[in-house]
């Protein structure tokens, strides 16, 4: 069966050594070395959790061409990467020497989304919160401007970059850093409409603007839009979507240490019906595997509720309730009839935060399995 929608799938490229992290971590870290010490914490609790395919660096053409090419032939059609620019790219490793360094060409495309929070050192997190602050996402017109121009030269130009109606897709993370960085709602507005004038002199039709909208932060600014509705209105965005399940389910609702993952379900399938409702622009359902941040955590210290990633984890996300998850949000897609049938998923790769498709040794390739069965192939 030939797949209709469009599956996006979010890759978090933390499996590469990176200079700037092996300045903070030691040499050649990734994370990778958290996966691996994750303990259980609790009665029950399955850790750590085991790639099947080890502990490949994503950086190489060969580990990266094993990836999308099985992400193709389950369904997906393009990886949306975790993007990271803070005075200069970092992370970049796995999509410009992996995913854009693949002979002949990646069989997928993919696309951004721009991870303009704050960097705090939480590989490990302290149970006392005291994670400080190495990178701020906060960027001025002058670095807004950089950063859209390299976008443009280095990404937008790939014959492998996804498009929605030819118009490059480009999503953005964190709204309040943006409107705080560029000095308030009319100066960001002038700046998406400088940002939009230079794709079409590029040669595109436009460019798909989407933002990644959250009411509960775990990892962003602590501050908050007024209005969203209506200032994501004002400022043009062309859609919004989720990153993950989390970042919408209320706090008084989660249970410690494990809450059900069909209860979590139950809830952002009404979130994608409510916020398709407030927005008149689409919003694109969010699908998330599961969750659980535990490895992020100093594994000597107390796992306790207090904040993330000391926080209650998600049980009962196997694949067949993923997949029960995956043909929720085909209904909700179909029943609005969006112009552009878009679904993301978190995630490819999260797997410090307990959330990914990559095989591993309990469940093997189910989670990409319930995908190709509700979607079929790519």
């Amino acid at each position: 069966m030939k797949n209709k929608y469009e599956i996006g799938v979010y890759y978090f490229p933390g499996y590469h050594a990176d200079p700037r992290v092996s300045e903070w971590h030691g040499d050649q870290w990734t994370e990778w070395k958290l996966l691996r010490a994750a303990k259980p914490r609790f009665p029950g609790h399955q850790q750590p959790k085991v790639p099947l395919w080890g502990y490949d660096d994503e950086s190489t053409p060969r580990a990266m061409k094993k990836k999308v090419d099985v992400a193709a032939s389950h369904g997906i059609n393009h990886f949306i990467f975790d993007w990271y620019d803070y005075r200069g790219s970092f992370l970049n490793g796995a999509l410009d020497e992996g995913f854009l360094g693949i002979k002949g060409g990646p069989a997928i495309k993919f696309a951004l989304m721009w991870a303009n929070h704050d960097w705090l050192n939480i590989q490990p997190a302290s149970l006392t919160g005291k994670n400080p602050l190495m990178l701020s996402g906060v960027v001025g017109r002058r670095e807004f401007d950089r950063i859209t121009a390299h976008v443009i030269e280095r990404y937008f130009s790939s014959p492998h970059y996804w498009t929605i109606g030819g118009c490059p897709y480009f999503s953005i993370y964190d709204l309040p850093n943006l409107i705080k960085g560029l000095g308030g709602v009319d100066r960001l507005k002038e700046a998406l409409r400088s940002f939009r004038r230079r794709v079409e002199r590029a040669g595109f039709p436009g460019l798909h603007l989407n933002l990644v909208h959250w009411q509960n932060t775990i990892v962003g600014s602590h501050e908050h839009v007024t209005n969203p509705v209506e200032t994501i209105s004002d400022l043009n965005f062309d859609s919004v979507s989720s990153y993950v399940w989390i970042h919408h389910f209320p706090e008084k609702k989660f249970v410690f240490p494990e809450t059900e993952y069909l209860d979590v379900l139950k809830f952002n399938a009404g979130y994608w019906r409510k916020t398709s409702k407030q927005f008149k622009i689409p919003y694109f359902p969010n699908v998330t595997m599961g969750w659980d941040a535990s490895p992020r955590c100093v594994q000597t210290d107390d796992f306790e509720n207090r904040s993330y990633p000391f926080m209650p984890t998600l049980k009962g996300n196997t694949p067949a309730n993923f997949r029960q998850a995956l043909l929720e949000a085909k209904q909700h897609i179909d029943a609005r009839k969006l112009p552009t049938p878009h679904v993301s998923i978190n995630a490819w790769n999260e797997w410090t935060e307990g959330s990914y498709l990559e095989p591993d040794k309990q469940n093997g390739f189910g989670y990409l399995e319930a995908i190709r069965d509700v979607f079929g192939t790519a």
